[in-house]
């Protein structure tokens, strides 16, 4: 029966992956029909604007060409025209001095006839007819104005649709997630000299397998990449995946998009716990800050927990002559209702956790304090941490302590037992846990130097803590461990562990380091 039960829910589960495989595929098929009409709407258009454009430019040389040849025949025209008057004033010259000099022969009186002889003569030497050339200044000849359009109308004929570059494809196997760094790679399935650059899209996702049509990130797009690979740098890894695509560009088209691939982006993302914090801290996602008026209005009602008498002092030390309270206080007081569950740590204890637990696996995240922090940790802790306890004061905390105030000091802290580190105090801190090993590096987050290590034995999940007072800190995550950790880790699991580590048996039992020189100790009503 039992059996069957298995094999029927493994029948159920293959359909329904099946069902979700063909919603998919329909999803793309209803998105590719919808695009093929706007498609081939558009590439109508495009096609009509180009012959209208060729239409514009024959029309434009048909108009400029036919003004060539008027002009020429205006200018042979008024060349001819005025050779023809020029000659036909001429010729009326030439035959009224002829009929005067046939006249002159029969002059019979000799003085008269050399008069005559000598004015013909000298109206001959002067006469139009004898001054004009006798070809003319233009021919009837047009043709150096013909045409001959066989090769562009064999270039016309010869229009087709432009050459497209096929799909690259992306060569999974030389991709690259590292460092937050993608690095994608690509191929063309021909030679194709043609090609000017490529286009690279990503997304990112929280589906694994075939990308979706829809999704609710939009594609990034990434433009004229002269290469076939590509590297993404400075990546914040928020989601589990990322999709990729690349296409193929000439001078004048862009090809198909490649199949896309998706790419596993797991990171450790989390953010400060806000329900968790002491009053006096500021949460917000990626950051936390000191706030000395954030509890003022609860020391009373905590301490009237603690000792009703010292609650009746603080009241009365609170209320005026008038036995009105004090508008001061009042105005920083927090009513229950305000506070909601920010009241997980009090007094001194200025602690706030992570939101997200560790129960395996290896991860990485990165503290930054504000340059004038006075004091701060950063390390881990169980969620039983109890109110009022201090990170590194009890055997359910790990961390690193830095205090800037009075004197520096930089500390590894644990059990109420402390570890002076002699390395510079960094601008950032990596914390590295590999929950399984049990182990919590703390590195420079620049040089990826190691701090100091803890070793114990986990028996309860884990969340990231933090302590900050008089000062900040911003939170970085979404990083994947660095393969400079990694590769250290390696080597120093390899080794036999680090020398510099406090190591931890059994959380009851404390570590074998020197005792904690505690800081200077300062009445908190004191305290700014």
């Amino acid at each position: 029966m039992d059996s069957q039960k298995d094999a029927l829910q493994r029948i159920i589960t293959t359909l329904a992956n099946k069902n979700e495989e063909l919603n998919h595929f329909i999803e793309v098929l209803n998105h590719t029909l919808g695009r093929v009409q706007v498609n081939s709407t558009q590439v109508v258009s495009d096609l009509e604007e180009e012959f209208d454009t060729l239409y514009a430019i024959l029309e434009e040389m048909k108009e400029s060409m036919t003004s060539t040849i008027k002009q020429e025949t205006v200018r042979k025209s008024h060349e001819l025209q005025n050779q023809l008057t020029q000659s036909t004033s001429a010729l009326e010259s030439a035959e009224e001095l002829l009929e005067f000099a046939n006249n002159a022969l029969h002059i019979t009186d000799d003085a008269e006839f050399t008069k005559a002889a000598k004015q013909i003569k000298d109206r001959v030497t002067m006469a139009p007819a004898f001054r004009l050339t006798m070809k003319p200044k233009a021919t009837d000849n047009m043709t150096h104005l013909m045409v001959d359009f066989s090769q562009e109308r064999q270039m016309l004929q010869g229009l087709k649709f432009l050459p497209v570059p096929r799909a690259p494809e992306i060569v999974l196997g030389d991709c690259l997630v590292m460092d937050n760094e993608v690095t994608v790679s690509w191929r063309m399935p021909m030679e194709d000299s043609k090609i000017d650059h490529y286009i690279l899209e990503y997304r990112k996702t929280s589906h694994e397998g075939l990308p979706r049509v829809k999704d609710e990130q939009c594609w990034e797009v990434l433009d004229d990449i002269k290469t076939t690979e590509h590297t993404l740098q400075g990546l914040r890894f928020d989601s589990k995946f990322m999709n990729f695509r690349v296409r193929a560009c000439n001078k004048a088209a862009a090809g198909d998009y490649s199949d896309p691939v998706t790419l596993e982006t797991r990171a450790f993302n989390f953010s400060f716990d806000s329900t968790s914090s002491h009053l006096n801290l500021k949460v917000e996602d990626r950051g936390v800050e000191w706030d000395p008026q954030g509890g003022k209005g609860l020391d009373s009602k905590v301490k009237g927990k603690e000792n009703k008498g010292s609650a009746h002092f603080t009241n009365l030390k609170n209320m005026s002559r008038s036995g009105t309270p004090s508008p001061k206080r009042t105005s920083v007081s927090r009513s229950p209702a305000t506070r909601g569950a920010r009241d997980r740590f009090t007094g001194e204890s200025y602690t706030v956790l992570g939101d997200t637990s560790i129960e395996s696996g290896q991860h990485y995240w990165e503290v930054k304090p504000q340059k004038d922090c006075k004091s701060y940790s950063v390390g881990l802790a169980y969620r039983n941490l109890g109110k009022f306890d201090q990170l590194g004061k009890t055997n359910t905390t790990w961390c690193i302590h830095i205090n800037n105030w009075l004197q520096t000091s930089f500390a590894a802290k644990h059990n109420n037992k402390a570890k002076n580190l002699d390395v510079p105090v960094p601008d950032s801190i990596g914390v590295y846990c590999d929950f399984d090993r049990g182990q919590l590096a703390f590195y420079n987050a620049e040089n990826k130097q190691l701090l100091h290590t803890f070793k114990m034995k986990f028996t309860q999940p884990v969340v990231p803590a933090f302590m900050v007072w008089c000062g900040g800190l911003t939170l970085t995550t979404g990083l994947q461990v660095p393969s400079a950790v990694r590769s250290f880790q390696k080597t120093e699991n390899g080794l036999g562990g680090s020398n510099s580590s406090i190591s931890q048996q059994d959380p009851s039992v404390a570590c074998d380091i020197c005792f904690y020189d505690k800081l200077p100790s300062v009445d908190a009503s004191l305290l700014p």
